[in-house]
Parts: C-alpha cells; sequence; structure tokens
C-alpha cells in the first residue's frame, strides 16, 4: 500500500475515536453587543466601576438581572455582577427561557464550552448532566440556544465580573409549567448544597412596552411581591396579569431553591427603565438587579419541617415549661390559620384579622402543619416569628398551603380534606454542650457556617429516637453536615420547647 495512503487511512480512522469538542458560538456579537474583544471588555469594565450595590455580608445564593442589549440593560446587570466578585464562584448556572422556539421541557446545554469575543468558557458537563438524568424532561437540544439572548447575554458578564476558570450551566425552560421549576429546583438545591462555590443566575426583563409611570407601577409590585421569597405566589401573581416578567420561570426557580434550602432575604441592588437610559418614556422596558441571599451570622429564622413523620391529629403535647395558651386562644389560632386559607386558596386573597388578646399580640415563632388522610401535606415555620403571634399563624397557614416546595399547591377541593396543627415555639436558647439538650422534650436548631437544620420536639417522640439518633439524623440528614457535627464546639446548638395542638382536639 502506498505511504500517503496509509497515513491517510490511519488519520480518518484515529479521528472517529476522538472525541470533538462541541463549542457553541456566540449568536449575538455584532447584534445585541460589539464584536470586539477590547471593546466589549472595556464596556462591562466601565459599568462594573460604576455600579454601587449595597454589600451584601451573608451568602448569596443568586442573583436576578437583566438580558437586554448592554446599551439598556448593562449597567443595571452590573450592579448583581458586582455583588458576586470575589466570592470564590467556580460554577454559574445561568437559568433562563426560549423567547424564540416553544419545546415543552427544560433544555440542558450539555456541550463543551460557549465562545464569545472574549474568548471560551467551559461548560460544567458533570453538573449538566447531573441535572439531565434527573428528570426526563430535562434533555439537551442545543438548537434551542440559538440566538437566544436569555442566555447569552449573561456569559461576557461572567467572563468579566468573575474569577478565571469559571465554568457555566446554562439552562432554558420551554413552557411556563410550575411544576418543571419545582423539579428542577430540588435538583439544583441537591448540587448547590454540596458547596458554596455555585451561584444562579435568573436572567429576566421586568415590565414591556408601558408608559413610564406605569411601568414603574408595575415593577414595583413585582419587587414587592417576590420580597416575600414565595415563588408559587409569584408564579400565580405572573400567570394572572398582576406581575410582569418574561423570566418567569428562572425567578420562580430560584425562589424555589431559596425556599427548600432557606435563604430567607432578598435586596433590590438597582432598578431602571429604558427610559432611564435613553429618555424615551413612551414605551419602556424594567430592568432589575437583585440577590437572594441569607445572613453570614444570623441564626435560622424560617424552615420547612420535614421529618417524614406522621403527626397524631387529637393530642394535646406539652414539651416542658408552662402551658402558654388557654383552649380559647389555641381555637382562635386554629380559626385563624383555616380562615387564612380558605381565603387566600379559593379567593386570592389574604384576610384581615385585629386581635386584642395580649398573649396572641406577642412575637412568638410557630409552624403550620397540614395533614392529609395522617399524612403531610405542607409544613412550614418561623423560628422567630415577625410580628404578632396571630399574624404569624395566619401567614405560616398560607405558606404551609402554597408555599411548601416539596408539595404542590392545595386545591380548593383540598381544604377541607386537611386537618390543621399549630406548633407554637419558646424563645431559642444557645446551649454550650448537647448535655444541656432533653430529648424528648426539646427541639433543636442546628447551624454551622452556611449550614442549618431544624427539627421540631415532636419528631424524637413520633421516631423514638434517643438522643445521640435525633442529633446525627439533624446534623446529617437536614442540615446537611456531617452526622457526628453536633459534637464539635464549632457547632451551634439552640434548643427550644412547643405547644402542639391541632383541630378535632378535646
Amino acid at each position: 500500500m502506498d505511504k500517503r495512503l496509509f497515513v491517510v487511512i490511519s488519520i480518518v480512522l484515529l479521528s472517529s475515536f476522538v472525541h470533538a469538542a462541541e463549542v457553541k458560538e456566540a449568536d449575538l456579537a455584532g447584534n445585541w453587543y460589539t464584536a470586539s474583544r477590547a471593546q466589549l471588555e472595556d464596556q462591562l469594565k466601565s459599568y462594573l466601576d460604576a455600579a454601587k450595590p449595597e454589600k451584601i455580608d451573608g451568602k448569596i445564593l443568586a442573583i436576578i438581572v437583566p438580558h437586554a442589549g448592554y446599551l439598556y440593560s448593562g449597567s443595571v446587570a452590573a450592579y448583581g455582577y458586582k455583588a458576586v466578585r470575589d466570592k470564590g464562584i467556580k460554577t454559574v448556572i445561568i437559568l433562563g427561557f426560549s423567547h424564540r422556539k416553544y419545546f415543552d421541557g427544560v433544555s440542558v446545554y450539555c456541550g463543551d464550552s460557549w465562545k464569545t469575543p472574549l474568548g471560551g468558557i467551559a461548560v460544567d458537563t458533570a453538573i449538566a448532566r447531573k441535572i439531565i438524568s434527573s428528570n426526563p424532561r430535562f434533555r439537551f437540544q442545543k438548537e434551542l440556544f440559538n440566538d437566544e439572548n436569555s442566555v447569552e447575554m449573561q456569559i461576557p458578564f461572567i467572563q468579566v465580573a468573575l474569577n478565571e476558570g469559571v465554568k457555566i450551566v446554562p439552562i432554558a425552560f420551554g413552557n411556563q409549567n410550575y411544576s418543571d421549576a419545582h423539579a428542577l429546583a430540588v435538583i439544583l438545591a441537591d448540587l448547590v448544597k454540596e458547596g458554596s462555590d455555585c451561584l444562579i443566575i435568573a436572567s429576566t426583563d421586568l415590565s414591556h412596552y408601558h408608559p413610564y409611570e406605569d411601568a414603574n407601577s408595575i415593577d414595583k409590585h413585582f419587587i414587592d411581591t417576590i420580597g416575600g421569597l414565595n415563588a408559587k405566589e409569584l408564579y400565580d401573581e405572573a400567570k394572572a396579569g398582576a406581575c410582569e416578567l418574561c423570566g418567569l420561570m428562572p425567578v420562580t426557580t430560584s425562589l424555589l431553591v431559596a425556599q427548600i434550602l432557606g435563604y430567607d432575604k432578598i435586596k433590590t441592588l438597582k432598578y431602571a427603565n429604558s427610559g432611564d437610559i435613553t429618555g424615551d418614556k413612551k414605551k419602556v422596558v424594567g430592568y432589575l438587579s437583585a440577590v437572594i441571599y441569607k445572613d453570614k451570622i444570623a441564626s435560622p429564622s424560617s424552615a420547612s419541617y420535614n421529618d417524614g413523620t406522621q403527626t397524631a391529629i387529637g393530642e394535646i403535647r406539652k414539651m416542658g415549661g408552662e402551658r402558654m395558651l388557654n383552649d380559647a386562644q389555641r381555637k382562635r389560632l386554629l380559626q385563624i390559620a383555616r380562615e387564612s386559607i380558605v381565603s387566600f386558596v379559593k379567593d386570592k386573597k389574604r384576610k384581615t384579622f385585629t386581635e386584642g388578646d395580649p398573649d396572641l399580640n406577642r412575637q412568638m415563632g410557630a409552624f403550620v402543619t397540614l395533614h392529609e388522610k395522617g399524612e403531610l401535606r405542607g409544613c412550614i415555620g418561623n423560628m422567630a416569628g415577625h410580628g404578632p403571634l396571630y399574624q404569624t399563624i395566619a401567614d405560616m397557614a398560607i405558606e404551609a398551603a402554597t408555599g411548601d416546595p416539596r408539595f404542590l399547591r392545595l386545591s380548593p377541593g383540598e381544604i377541607d380534606k386537611v386537618n390543621l396543627e399549630i406548633s407554637v415555639l419558646s424563645p431559642l436558647q444557645r446551649v454550650k454542650t448537647a448535655d444541656e439538650i432533653k430529648i424528648p422534650g426539646h427541639g433543636v436548631i442546628v447551624k454551622r457556617g452556611f449550614n442549618s437544620g431544624v427539627y421540631l420536639p415532636q419528631v424524637a417522640t413520633e421516631t423514638g429516637w434517643n438522643k445521640e439518633e435525633f442529633l446525627t439524623s439533624l446534623c446529617g440528614q437536614k442540615a446537611g453536615l456531617k452526622p457526628d457535627a453536633w459534637k464539635d464546639p464549632e457547632t451551634e446548638l439552640y434548643t427550644f420547647t412547643a405547644e402542639v395542638f391541632g383541630e378535632g382536639e378535646k
């Protein structure tokens, strides 16, 4: 055989066994933003230098940023990116959506890299594959990222604002399906929980093409709504037309992840609309930069309760200390909880209550738990309470019915099928060692760094756990810590008691 022909055949055969790297070329360079590397880098750096976001002293889970052309929204987006500079971020999960192609499900980009005028940026294919393998509705459809500004407009900002070597996981929603957001949030919460080096970006613009003053009003309602960090409330408000944002699914998913992991704060860093940039205020588009985070040193204030047990309605349990509420006060709180759920689920309105009882006006932590046929149907609580006890009960009842990320929203037809249980909590007490914890008797919060978890007092009663089993499960299963972290002096332990009562008790 001719030697040259042999070499050619060998190269062809060898190439069939070599992986050809899949690189996504930028589609919007030269149109939505400059194709010049130097000009693009200078432009984004100038936006970042000019941005003066309020300092966030805590762990940032996600940023909400716009995705219009940089001339319109770049100065606003810079506030979000400036807030996460120097945070040691290694992977950025970009939550976008498809403006131009409809599809049913979620597309997760699983190519090797994405190339912009600033160079290539690697895709974290390990995380992308985990997400895809978690749900048959998650798949890689690369054509759905073509010409998609909700994803691509974030990438040059990531390249300039964050550290070298950062990787991305681009994700695009198809239709606006709440169950898709919920399913994605569950897997993202597991992935983000594994380390502190992931950031979620929720890509969205706000109101579109309204007069300037109208846009400000519409966007203010959106900002007020997300202030409650309630994903289902935002989703429902947007579907009803009260909130206007194109990136509903990215923001909904981010709020769900926050609820699952206990991130309890959101702050608007910058709001403006295109009228502020161009001076043309006839038909404007709204832009927002915001951060979702939790305090670095604050004790946990709210959490969903998921211990895998069933609570027996009908037994009054008093976990230590004197009884805090009389029968009439308990009955009134149960009435407030149920009426709050009925009003919100059926009529989408929050019922207003006024109480003169001084005990019901004390600020106290509380959980509201729903059971359907003996099975847990939702449970949300606030460890410290916000405002008077009766208002905390009203708020937590609505959250348990509509905002627990583990369950679908309670339907009007289910209201009469659920039983309500309330746990009113004593103030938290910091203890030095586990020797001060009484099991059964105490509820416990464990906290170390950014990880925390809580078990209510009745968990030990219903599971039969001893103290070691209780604390080991709390650390390992709830807080994401080492199972024996409760033995370490650096781990913070807090105790509390609960007065627990439910409907149907005598």
